[in-house]
Order: structure tokens, then C-alpha cells, then sequence
């Protein structure tokens, strides 16, 4: 599903939902650029020389670290892929919810604060090759705000409500007219002050011979002459409060109650622009257990047509607030593959500055995700075969025909059914997910991990996620209960006509990728097609070096896309909450077990599995090869 500025709101409250859910959210990021091709840079010495070191050797993961950092530092995330998916155990189906975002680097001018960015050849030459609409990002992106960035646009707002950091104007000796000016202004106001009629009740500031009614922004006070009066006012009238209009300047009394309201109008409207600002940010937020109780529920009822939405706002902060409570007291398990640069990129785009140190940045991510699984590192685990592939469209074309798990898209989402758009982050997100499920199901099947009494992950008894110690902010406890094993005999078959479902029309969704030129005929990619490595695809300008070339002989040509455009109406009236729960997807058929060589459902994430495949990331061209998250390194 492609989610806008405009039907964002509009679809918050149902990923939320989905988000409470979750057994894991599988992500992906497109971005403007990535660190430099120049592998290695000349190392710095004591005395301020500087080294070359071999181009055959590897570089260790700080330096790695110091690259990306450099990078993230520089770039911007153009397009965000999550896919929510959830866990029915009963049936043995992962229903997926594949989201497609464009990101919008610009900010609202009003909050003061500014981004600078940069885009690198070889990256716009990537996406451009790959139909990447480099304008969506600026004309229809989601907007964000990074945890950091609100705090320096509230810091701003509250100094320049406060008049603090504003600096006086000192006028020099020689600037004759300014000072004539504010020598006319202290004497008006003092005549006002000392007047012995009660009317008028307010001082207009206007240049000479001109009435205010006629004012204009060029006809009046220019802005320089404003802060002059208000800098007197300010400094000479403590009694008095300069209000700026067009043209002129008005002083009125002051009245504490009178200003204390203003203020707290005012504060209300920057807050109610900083909440619309923070945008996708949100979704992280409940990904983290962040707080979300600056979000106005009134917001969702945005609509794409303009018309009011009928909406019982009692019950609808009911629902969300039981959504708000569940995700507090859990952290999604997050999926990805080659994470490590999506990682960096993906904390200092919505958390904020980096750490200079890679055990700094680890324990950061880890305190934010208990549990992230790189499906590359599953791939490449324990596997003594030099030639063994381990791109994401290799694995998921490798991994296709298997019939269990059972994965179905949900019937909202029926986008990627019938399109395979590589190098779209909802996609590729999409493809992560089918990925984990059936190479985690397939590894723990044949037995390739080993026993460990380290701690493991409690999973919900309801929904997804993982179970944070919320006494103590602790790590998560390992459970007591198991799931329950799946009979040996019997295991669920995929259903294809379960991803096939129809696009619902209650809730807004606009569709804009742009793929040049259409086909005629578009065919259901049943092989997902494998392309040809650059420095910009998923393995990463250093995995080259580790993976054999991909065997593209039934390749499809990703030039050759059906345009995608399309909006749904909206009903004027609607239930705001429909879709929050929704049906699960048609019963999965049952065959015989002897026939299937992989699990009937994903190991649990209190399994030992976990604690052999997750919190570790592949980090091709180091000395070390893998980062730990969980610190065993540290």
C-alpha cells in the first residue's frame, strides 16, 4: 500500500493497530546516497601524518562504522518499506501488510529549523534506473521529524515566545535617523502614558503623515524600525505590550490574564504544527514503545476529498488508547537484510545524532529494538560454500516454492500480488519478510543452530512483539511458556488466492509509483527476477566481494511496469475504526508432512534459534565480519 502526506493521517490509527499486533515489522530504506566507493582512506598517524594502508586490507568495523556514519550524516532516506506482519498460530498463516512510504525532507518553514542534504550521482543513476519518481519524495512524501529536531524547534519557539535570545539592536552615534525615531517613539508614549482621558486604550506607532488605515507593508514601519519599538517597549514600558501588524505597531496595556491565554493559544498551535511535522516518525514511535500522547485523534479524520468525516471521537480515543498502552509495554522485533547502513541511516533520521563509537550506536539500537534479526546473517551463517548467494532477491527467488509457512497479504494490500518492483522499499520490505519466514522455518527444520542458556525473548500472549520489563526498564524476560509444538503430521500449504484479495475502498490509499513503459500483458512473477549487483542493491558496494553472480536467465525487466496511479474515494461518512480488525485470510489447506522439509510456523523468539541467528549483522570487507548487537563483542 502507497501511503502520502494526505492519506497518512488517515491510515496512522489502522498501522498502529497493526503495529499492536505484530508478531515483527520487516524493513527497508532507499536512500540519496551511500558511503564513498573508496574503500579505504588514508589512516591518521600521532604527528598528524597520514598512512595509506594496503588496498588488500579489510577494515575493521569502526572504521566501517565512521564511513557509514559519514554517509548518513549527508544523505537522506527518499523511501521508507515497512511490512507489519502477523502471526495466527492456529492456522499457521503470516499475514502481511507491506507499506510503501516517499519520505519528505522539507520542513515547515514557520518552525525554524533548516536541513542540509546531499544527493550522489550513483545512487540517482540507481533509482532513476529502477523507475524511481525522484520528484514524489518533495510533492507527495510524508513528512518527519527526528526526536532531536523537536526538541530544537520547541527550544526555538519557547525562546522567541519568551523574547529570550533576542539581541538588542545598539544603535551608534552616527546613525542619526534611528535614533531620532526611537527618541519620537519614547516621547509618544509618554504622552500616551500621561494622557488625562481614559481613551484611547491603545498607541498606534506609524510613520509620520500617514494614517494606519491606510497602511501597506511598503507604505509603513519597515521590520528594522519594528524591533526598534518593540526593543523600547520591552526594555522602558514593562507595562505596556507592542503588538506587530501591517505596517504599524500597536501598544496596549498589559493584562497578565489576558497574555498568559495568548501564550497558551499559541504554544496549542505550534504543537498541534509540530505533532502534523513529526509524521512517519509516529509509526517508530509505537515500533519503540515511544510516546505518543501528543497525537490528536481528531487528526485521522483527514480526508483526501476535503469532506468531513463522521467519526464518535469518544470511542475512537477509547481504541486508541488501548492501542497506545499495548505497544508501550512491547518493542517490535525488527527485520531487515544487510542492515547495518539501513540501521545508522534509520537512527539518525528519526532519533537523531549519531554516537562517534560503534559500542555506543550498538547499545543505543539495542535499547531501542531487544531483537533484530539481518536475514543476510542468516544466510551466511555457518555456510562453508563460497559461492552460496545471499542478495534478497536471491534468497526470496530461492525460497519461493515453498508452500509453508503459509504467507498471505491482506486484502488491503494486494499491491505487490501481482508486481514484483525491486528496489521499491515496500517490496523490498515485502520480500524480507517472505524471506525470514521460510528460511527461519527451513534452518530450525533441519537442525542448523545449537542449544544456549542465554536469555531469550517472551512473546506476548496477544499479538506480537517483544515483552519489555516495564518496572525496571530491564531487558526482556525469556518465557515460561512455549508455544505448543505443531503436530508432526501435518503442515499448512501456501494458498496463492489469499494474496490475491480486492483493494478495499473504505479507507483512503493513493498509489502513485511510476513504472515507464507499461506492458500489455503483466505477468504474476511467481520467480522473483535477480539483477545485476551495484554498489547501490542490497549486498552493498562491499559484498561483491563474497557473492557469486546471481543466474538471471529467467529475469524479468524491471523497466517493464504497468502505471500505477489511482486514488480511492472516500464515503463522507464512514466508521473511523473499521479495519483495526480485520477477518483472517481463507482457511490454508492441509497436506502431508513427509511431503514438506521446513516448520509450520517460524521458531518462537524465546527459542535458542534466536539467540544464534539474531542481533547479529553481516558486515561484508571487515575484520571482523559480524556485528553483535547484544554487546557479547563489547
Amino acid at each position: 500500500m502507497d501511503v502520502d502526506r494526505r492519506s497518512f493521517h488517515w491510515q496512522l490509527p489502522r498501522m498502529l493497530r497493526a503495529l499492536a499486533d505484530a508478531h515483527f515489522v520487516a524493513i527497508d530504506l532507499e536512500l540519496s546516497g551511500i558511503q564513498s566507493k573508496t574503500i579505504h582512506r588514508p589512516k591518521a598517524v600521532e604527528n598528524g601524518s597520514t598512512e595509506s594502508r594496503s588496498t588488500g586490507s579489510k577494515q575493521t568495523l569502526q572504521e566501517r562504522y565512521d564511513e557509514a556514519k559519514e554517509a548518513a550524516e549527508r544523505y537522506q532516506i527518499l523511501q521508507v518499506g515497512l511490512t507489519i506482519v502477523k502471526e495466527d498460530a492456529d492456522t499457521g498463516t503470516y499475514t502481511a501488510r507491506p507499506y510503501n512510504f516517499y519520505l519528505n525532507p522539507i520542513l515547515e518553514v514557520k518552525l525554524d529549523i533548516e536541513r542540509i542534504f546531499s544527493f550522489q550521482s550513483g545512487a540517482v543513476e540507481f533509482l532513476l534506473s529502477h523507475g524511481f519518481n525522484m520528484q514524489a519524495p518533495f510533492t507527495i512524501g510524508v513528512p518527519y521529524l527526528s526526536r532531536e529536531e523537536e526538541i530544537f524547534a520547541m527550544d526555538i519557539e519557547l525562546a522567541k515566545q519568551n523574547k529570550a535570545g533576542i539581541a538588542d539592536i545598539h544603535l551608534r552615534s552616527d546613525e542619526v535617523e534611528s535614533i531620532q525615531f526611537v527618541r519620537k517613539v519614547r516621547d509618544d508614549i509618554k504622552k500616551w502614558k500621561t494622557r488625562e482621558e481614559s481613551w484611547p486604550e491603545f498607541l498606534n506607532i506609524a510613520p509620520d503623515g500617514h494614517s494606519v488605515t491606510q497602511f501597506t507593508e511598503k507604505r509603513g514601519l519597515n521590520n528594522y524600525q519594528k524591533r526598534l519599538v518593540h526593543q523600547l517597549v520591552r526594555a522602558e514600558f514593562p507595562e505596556f505590550v507592542s503588538i506587530s501588524r501591517p505596517g504599524f505597531i500597536q501598544i496596549i496595556p498589559y493584562d497578565k490574564e489576558r497574555e498568559d491565554a495568548l501564550q497558551k493559544t499559541k504554544m496549542k498551535g505550534f504543537e498541534e504544527k509540530l505533532a502534523r511535522q513529526v509524521g512517519l516518525r509516529w509509526l517508530v514511535e509505537g515500533m519503540v514503545g515511544g510516546d505518543l500522547n501528543n497525537i490528536d485523534p481528531i487528526s485521522f479524520a483527514s480526508c483526501l476529498d476535503g469532506n468531513p468525516v463522521w467519526l464518535d471521537l469518544k470511542e475512537l480515543k477509547r481504541e486508541f488508547n488501548e492501542v497506545q498502552i499495548k505497544l508501550s509495554k512491547q518493542r517490535t522485533v525488527l527485520i531487515g537484510h544487510n542492515l547495518f547502513m539501513d540501521l545508522i541511516n534509520f537512527y539518525k533520521c528519526f532519533f537523531g545524532a549519531l554516537p562517534d563509537t560503534l559500542s555506543e550506536f550498538q547499545e543505543l539500537i539495542h535499547g531501542l529494538f531487544p531483537l533484530i534479526v539481518d536475514t543476510k546473517y542468516m544466510s551466511t551463517h555457518n555456510n562453508s560454500n563460497i559461492n552460496a548467494r545471499s542478495g534478497l532477491d536471491e534468497l526470496d527467488a530461492d525460497l519461493y516454492k515453498m508452500t509453508i509457512p503459509n504467507i498471505a497479504l491482506h486484502k488491503d494490500h494486494s499491491k505487490y500480488s501481482d508486481l514484483s518492483i525491486a528496489h521499491e522499499a515496500g517490496y523490498d520490505s515485502f520480500m524480507t519478510a517472505r524471506v525470514v519466514i521460510r528460511l527461519s522455518a527451513k534452518l530450525e527444520a533441519a537442525g542448523h543452530y545449537v542449544g544456549s542458556d542465554d536469555e531469550g525473548w517472551h512473546t506476548p500472549a496477544e499479538g506480537g512483539g517483544v515483552l519489555i520489563d516495564i518496572t525496571n526498564g530491564s531487558s526482556p524476560q525469556r518465557s515460561e511458556a512455549r508455544r505448543q509444538p505443531t503436530p508432526s503430521n501435518h503442515f499448512i500449504h501456501y494458498d496463492p488466492s489469499a494474496q490475491a484479495t480486492p483493494l478495499r475502498t473504505e479507507a483512503p490509499t493513493m498509489a502513485t509509483t511510476i513504472r515507464t513503459p507499461p506492458i500489455t500483458k503483466p505477468k504474476r512473477a511467481r520467480n522473483p527476477p535477480v539483477k545485476t549487483r551495484t554498489p547501490f542493491s542490497h549486498i552493498g558496494m562491499f559484498d561483491a566481494l563474497d557473492d557469486a553472480p546471481a543466474d538471471d536467465e529467467d529475469s524479468v525487466d524491471l523497466e517493464d511496469r504497468e502505471v500505477l496511479s489511482s486514488s480511492e474515494a472516500i464515503p463522507p461518512i464512514a466508521n473511523f475504526m473499521d479495519g483495526w480488525n480485520t477477518p483472517p485470510p481463507p482457511a490454508p489447506k492441509v497436506v502431508d508432512a513427509s511431503e514438506q522439509p521446513a516448520s509450520r510456523l517460524m521458531p518462537p523468539w524465546d527459542s535458542d534459534f534466536w539467540n544464534v541467528y539474531g542481533n547479529k549483522l553481516r558486515v561484508n570487507g571487515t575484520v571482523e565480519g559480524v556485528c553483535d548487537l547484544s554487546g557479547q563483542e563489547r
